[in-house]
C-alpha cells in the first residue's frame, strides 16, 4: 500500500495529497504517516512546498471528516433508542446508557475532537459521535481543523527535515500507532468489563 500511496502522490501532487488525506479520514487502515512524512520529503525533491502540502492534507482531512460527521447525523440519538429498545435487553444497553453518553459528549465534545485528531485511527472516526451528538458544525469544523493542522504540520515538518530518511519516521510513527491500538483494545476490554458488572449488579 505504501508504494502505491507515494506513487500517487508522486503523480497527482497537492491533489494526490488532498485526496489519501481524504481516503485516510474514512478509511483509517490508509496510514496518514506515509501520506504526510512522503509529502514531507517530496518538499526537499519537487516544486512542492511545505505550506501547500499542509494546507492540501488539511483541505483533504476536513473533507473527510465531514463525511464521517454526516454519517454521524444519520446514525442520531433518536435511531439509536429504536436499536435500543429492540436490542437492547441482549446488549445489556439502556436508553439511559445512551444518554449519559450523549450528555458526555455534548460537555467534553469539543476538546475531545481536537486532542483525538492527533490519536491515529480514532482521528478519523471521533467524527462520527460528533454528528450523532449532533454537535454545532461551525464548531465542529473549528476544533477538527485545530487538532489536524497541529499533526499535519508536524509530520510534514518532520519529513522534510530528514529528507530521504522519510521511512524513519513512519517506522517510529508506527510504533506509536501500535501502542495506541494496544491501548484502545485494553480501554475497550476494561469498559466492558466495569460496565457489565455495574449491570450484573443492578
Amino acid at each position: 500500500m505504501q508504494n502505491w500511496i507515494t506513487e500517487f502522490m508522486e503523480q497527482f501532487g497537492y491533489f494526490g495529497i488532498f485526496l489519501m488525506i481524504a481516503l485516510e479520514n474514512v478509511f483509517p487502515p490508509i496510514p496518514s504517516e506515509v501520506i504526510l512524512t512522503f509529502g514531507g520529503y517530496m518538499t526537499t525533491i519537487s516544486g512542492l512546498s511545505v505550506v501547500g502540502v499542509v494546507i492540501a492534507a488539511t483541505a483533504g482531512s476536513v473533507c473527510g471528516a465531514v463525511i464521517l460527521y454526516g454519517i454521524g447525523l444519520l446514525l442520531d440519538v433518536e435511531r439509536l433508542e429504536k436499536i435500543i429498545d429492540k436490542w437492547g435487553r441482549f446488549l445489556r444497553v439502556t436508553r439511559e446508557d445512551i444518554y449519559k453518553a450523549d450528555a458526555w459528549f455534548d460537555k467534553y465534545g469539543y476538546w475531545t475532537v481536537f486532542f483525538c485528531r492527533m490519536v491515529p485511527l480514532i482521528r478519523s472516526l471521533i467524527s462520527i459521535p460528533a454528528g450523532m451528538s449532533n454537535m454545532k458544525f461551525s464548531l465542529f469544523l473549528i476544533f477538527t481543523t485545530a487538532g489536524t493542522l497541529i499533526w499535519n504540520i508536524v509530520l510534514v515538518m518532520v519529513g522534510a527535515a530528514v529528507g530521504e530518511s522519510w521511512e524513519d519516521i513512519v517506522h517510529y510513527m508506527d510504533i506509536y500507532s501500535n501502542v495506541t491500538y494496544a491501548v484502545i483494545a485494553v480501554g475497550i476490554v476494561l469498559f466492558l468489563f466495569l460496565f457489565f458488572r455495574r449491570k450484573r449488579k443492578s
